[in-house]
Parts: structure tokens; C-alpha cells; sequence
């Protein structure tokens, strides 16, 4: 199946792999919250229980120094492309309403971004992350 989109989630190398996973989690569930993301079908197993279903399309998980990360922003933003953030201050947040009065504080040239997530014509996504590179 070939796609005329690509989601990708770019991550500051720097973080704990605890923290990358956390932020990959995060990030992934404002882009499937799109309509951007196909869903497949439920799925069951042989015992006939059901379970959620999963977007069809592949996700590409990538790394970059966090001034990367502020240049993705910046390209995503003149590109008018919306993107989902994580910044760093989320980290000690406990709620989506603290989330986003963290991010309210910064204007963005000053957001210590440590995740985007993004999906849209895979050009133009090429475009925004380039100088990503693929998650090790």
C-alpha cells in the first residue's frame, strides 16, 4: 500500500529513552487524532476478543539536535502545516490543560521543543524535517 503522506515524529537525541518514549506516545496520539490517519479495522484474536484498531500507516520515528527541532517548527509554521508539540517544561505537567498553558508562556522562537509530530504530503514533510535523521 503506498501512502501520498508521511507521518513522522522527529525527537531531541538527548532525552532518556523513557523520556523518547513518552514523548513518541504523546506525539503520535495528536496526529491519529487528525482525520490525516487512516484506521484500519477491529481486530480479534482466535479466541474471538476484540481489540482497538491501529493506523495503516507507517510511522517514521526520527532524532535531531533540539535547535533542529525549533527549525522544524519554524518550517512547519511558514509552511502553514500544523504539527503536534512536545516541549520540554511538559515533562513535570500532570494534565492537557497545564500542557498547554506551559506552551502559552513561550513565544515560539523561544519553545524548548523536544518532539514534533507531523503528517502531510511527504514532500512537503521532507521539506519541514530535513535534517532529521532515522531514529537508531
Amino acid at each position: 500500500m503506498t501512502f501520498d503522506t508521511k507521518f513522522a515524529i522527529v525527537i531531541a537525541s538527548d532525552l532518556p529513552t523513557w523520556q523518547k518514549l513518552n514523548v513518541v506516545a504523546f506525539l503520535s496520539g495528536g496526529v491519529t487524532s487528525t482525520d490525516k490517519i487512516t484506521k484500519g479495522s477491529t481486530y480479534s484474536d482466535a479466541s474471538d476478543k476484540e481489540y482497538l484498531p491501529l493506523g495503516v500507516q507507517p510511522t517514521m520515528v526520527l532524532k535531531a539536535q533540539r535547535n533542529k527541532l525549533l527549525t522544524i517548527v519554524q518550517r512547519a509554521n511558514r509552511e502553514n502545516e500544523k504539527i503536534a508539540l512536545f516541549i520540554e517544561d511538559m515533562f513535570t505537567t500532570g494534565d492537557d490543560e497545564s500542557n498547554r498553558n506551559t506552551v502559552k508562556k513561550y513565544k515560539t522562537e523561544d519553545l524548548p521543543v523536544v518532539g514534533i509530530a507531523i503528517c502531510a504530503e511527504k514532500k512537503l514533510v521532507d521539506k519541514i524535517i530535513k535534517g532529521a535523521k532515522l531514529h537508531d
